[in-house]
């Protein structure tokens, strides 16, 4: 049992909390251990996140776990996996752990994303029936691969015709799971947000008419901006590929701009880092500094991790009789998110870390 009393985020106001049984309440609690810091914020939210994914492919369990556990010691603790090649279901039953969504296996075709991550269907007539699969199998997300390089081509391209595209997603929310979709090309764009997606992944190549299409759906974008570093390197070890590597570098020099335009149209940004494979994990507060350079307020970019990203997953902040998953940290992280970098306390699932 804790007793806490602090500015709680996002309300801002100063109040006594106290942790019982795993839970928050306003209501005292004879016994409870007084812990020091001043602010607290609901626990951090990395909306793009692959534990099982390493730089050589699938992990083993064990791998993951670490993985998990970096994640954790950052003050992620809700993780959105967006496609693991793994069963994580054992990690979900850890209660050292971030709580996990998970979102299934990666749908994409033969030679169309990076091997052995996802299931290789024989043709895009699957997509729907293997969206009817991975729905049934995670937590109420699905997540299909939108465009990669095809080699013919020279350059990304979509996978999915649009009609398909429309059927998979009206599958998938009539199975009561959401939809998002790995794109980083401008030709894939329109199709998936016409099917009604509920999220994008990167959308590097998004327009301005898109954005502003993306608000009036109310599609989210998850930008992993710290992954999106990789390009120039990505574009360097595809010489081979002119065009491919030169529209790497272009999507790149203009993701800035693309998430400032996202903003003003009024779509929902969130953070993720895309960790495994390319990226740490343990990252989320260089997301969050990342989407505040390219033009969050640092309190809409600390929301974009924490309540805000809460909210958009169906999980409470702080409030009576919520989950006790929060970190306390001295400072306030919205003056400066520096500050994400040194929690005082992390308390998950009402255990002290």
């Amino acid at each position: 049992m804790f007793h806490l009393r602090g500015v709680v985020l996002p309300d801002g106001g100063e109040r006594d909390v106290w942790i019982s049984d795993g839970r928050i309440s306003f209501e005292p609690v004879e016994g409870a251990r007084t812990l020091d810091g001043a602010f607290l914020v609901p626990g951090l939210v990395d909306a793009h996140c692959h534990p099982g994914i390493g730089v050589d492919g699938p992990t083993s369990l064990e791998e993951a776990t670490e993985q998990a556990l970096t994640d954790r010691d950052a003050g992620t603790l809700l993780i959105r996996d967006c496609g693991v090649p793994i069963d994580t279901r054992p990690l979900q039953r850890r209660a050292d752990l971030p709580r996990i969504i998970r979102g299934g296996q990666h749908l994409a075709l033969p030679k169309r994303y990076v091997p052995r991550l996802g299931i290789d269907l024989e043709g895009p007539d699957q997509l729907p029936e293997a969206v009817a699969e991975q729905a049934a199998a995670g937590d109420g997300w699905v997540k299909i691969v939108g465009d990669w390089i095809d080699r013919g081509a020279g350059d990304l391209a979509p996978l999915w015709p649009d009609d398909v595209l429309a059927e998979a997603v009206k599958v998938a929310h009539d199975a009561g799971a959401r939809v998002t979709a790995h794109v980083f090309g401008e030709a894939a764009m329109p199709g998936l947000v016409a099917a009604g997606i509920d999220c994008l992944e990167h959308g590097t190549g998004l327009s301005a008419d898109l954005l502003a299409e993306m608000a009036r759906r109310g599609t989210a974008l998850v930008p992993t901006l710290i992954n999106i570093e990789n390009f120039p390197g990505i574009a360097d070890a595809a010489a081979k590929y002119p065009v491919y590597a030169a529209h790497m570098r272009a999507l790149h020099a203009g993701v800035a701009d693309m998430v400032g335009a996202a903003l003003d149209a009024g779509v929902a940004v969130y953070a993720g880092t895309d960790a495994g494979g390319m990226v740490a994990h343990g990252r989320l507060p260089d997301e969050i500094e990342a989407l505040h350079r390219a033009g969050m307020s640092a309190e809409q970019a600390l929301a974009s991790a924490s309540w805000a990203a809460r909210e958009w997953l169906g999980h409470e902040c702080i409030a009576e009789g919520a989950p006790a998953d929060l970190v306390i940290f001295d400072a306030d992280p919205r003056e400066d998110l520096e500050v994400l970098r040194g929690p005082r306390h992390i308390i998950l699932r009402g255990n002290l870390i």
